[in-house]
C-alpha cells in the first residue's frame, strides 16, 4: 500500500518541488497540499493522510498549533516537521506538540524519503539522545515519572518490543534480540500504535513512558 502524504507549507514553489520529489517514489502518494495551518488541519480531517509534512511558520495557524489540532482529532496521523531550525530546545518544543520527528529543509531527497519510510515501518527518525532529552523534559514539566501508573492493555510481548524500541534498537535488531521475524516485529509495532492511538515510534515511547510501560532507564543517553 502506498503511503498517503499531505504537504503543508505556505511557499507554493517549495510545495511543488517537494510534491514532484515525493511522487517519483512508487510507494508514495501525495493526496493534497495546504498553504496555511488552518487548511492543513481541515485537509487532514478530510483526507486522512498517513503522514503530514508540516512547515512551522505559516499564516492563519502555526505549524505547532496545527500539529496539536491534527493529533487531537486524528491520533494515528504522523506529523513530520519540515523546518530550517535545528536547535535542540526548538526541536523538543516541536516534538511536545505531537510531531513524530523533524526534517531540515536542506535535507536531500533520499533523506526525506527515508524518514517517511522509517515512520511508516515503525522505525525511529530521532537518535536516542534526542529521545532521552525529550523524556527528561516531559518529566520536568509533569513532575511525574510514570511510576505506578496502569500498564494498560498492551501484551507482555508488545511491552517488551516497546522497551527495546525505546533503547533505540531498529526493527531488525529487535527481531534478532527476540528471535522473531521482521514482519512480526512490524506487526507488534502496528498493534502498539493502534492500541495507544499514536502514529509513530516517538509518540509510542512518550505515551508508554507516561503509562509506566518504560522508564527513563530504558532510554540510553547516546553518544
Amino acid at each position: 500500500m502506498k503511503t498517503r502524504i499531505l504537504i503543508a507549507d505556505d511557499h507554493s514553489v517549495l510545495r511543488k518541488g517537494l510534491r514532484q520529489l515525493l511522487e517519483m517514489e512508487r510507494d508514495f502518494e501525495v493526496v493534497g497540499e495546504a498553504g496555511n495551518g488552518e487548511e492543513a488541519v481541515s485537509l487532514s480531517s478530510k483526507l486522512k493522510p498517513d503522514i503530514v509534512i508540516m512547515d512551522i511558520v505559516m499564516p492563519e495557524l502555526s505549524g505547532i498549533e496545527a500539529t496539536k489540532l491534527i493529533k487531537r482529532a486524528n491520533p494515528a496521523i504522523a506529523v513530520l516537521i519540515f523546518t530550517a531550525y535545528s536547535d535542540i530546545r526548538y526541536i523538543l518544543g516541536l516534538l511536545e506538540s505531537g510531531a513524530c520527528g523533524y526534517l531540515l529543509k536542506n535535507a536531500r531527497s533520499r533523506e526525506i524519503a527515508g524518514a517517511i519510510r522509517a515512520v511508516r515501518s515503525g522505525e525511529s527518525v530521532l537518535d536516542s539522545a534526542v529521545t532521552h532529552k525529550l523524556l527528561q523534559r516531559v518529566i520536568g514539566l509533569s513532575g511525574d515519572t510514570g511510576d505506578g501508573m496502569s500498564g494498560g492493555h498492551l501484551t507482555a510481548r508488545e511491552i517488551e518490543v516497546l522497551r527495546l524500541a525505546a533503547r533505540g534498537m531498529s526493527n531488525k535488531d529487535i527481531a534478532e534480540k527476540l528471535s522473531l521475524s521482521l514482519r512480526t516485529v512490524k506487526a507488534h509495532l502496528t498493534n502498539i500504535f493502534a492500541k495507544m492511538q499514536v502514529g509513530s515510534r516517538t509518540e509510542a515511547i512518550m505515551k508508554g513512558f507516561a503509562k509506566g510501560y518504560i522508564t527513563l532507564d530504558d532510554v540510553p543517553l547516546g553518544d
